[in-house]
């Protein structure tokens, strides 16, 4: 087992007569990866997340309930001792839009509930159909879990970009180093003995 000593901290930027100009070239790299990991991963990520958020507070200021009345049957049955109140089937509703049209669409609607029901519908500006829009809470955890993803997808870019350019050095330097070795030993393969 070959002994190392005491780690030195910023080895690459001391001086010292056997560090090579491609040590520093290295440590200059790393530097730049590290500084744009966190830069760009923080920079990309925050503006993703704010992104989200605006975007949902938006669909919440736009978005408005209507009351729509369900056009047929819905499948299933209403059976209130096994039915949960979450279980939802697609059913066909009709509502008024903004301009006084009537228009009809799909929404979950409890199982068995009978035609003539009135019913919540959520609709944009124009008059769409469009599902509910997402509380403050959670747009700020949608926004979260996608600002995340961004600026860890973002940091990925340069920090595997530096990995990559670092593994090209080190190899040109210990392609150097094999060139200076034989220079200096020329009769290195012969067996003594």
């Amino acid at each position: 087992m070959a002994f190392r000593g005491p780690r030195v901290w910023l080895w690459r930027w001391r001086r010292n007569p056997l560090k090579r100009r491609a040590d520093t070239v290295e440590a200059w790299v790393l530097l730049g990866t590290w500084l744009l990991t966190a830069l760009l991963g923080v920079s990309a990520g925050h503006a993703a997340a704010r992104s989200v958020e605006n975007g949902m507070a938006r669909e919440r200021v736009e978005w408005t309930v209507v009351r729509g009345v369900l056009v047929e049957k819905a499948p299933g049955r209403t059976d209130r001792e096994t039915a949960d109140s979450r279980d939802r089937v697609w059913g066909t509703v009709r509502w008024v839009a903004p301009d006084g049209t009537r228009a009809t669409g799909q929404i979950r609607v409890a199982p068995g509930s009978v035609a003539g029901t009135p019913v919540t519908v959520w609709t944009d500006r124009v008059g769409r159909l469009v599902s509910e829009p997402a509380t403050a809470a959670e747009a700020r955890l949608r926004a979260t879990f996608v600002g995340g993803l961004v600026g860890l997808s973002a940091a990925a870019m340069p920090l595997v970009g530096g990995r990559l350019l670092c593994g090209r050095l080190r190899r040109h330097r210990l392609d150097r180093w094999d060139v200076a070795w034989a220079r200096f030993d020329p009769l290195g393969d012969r067996r003594t003995g």
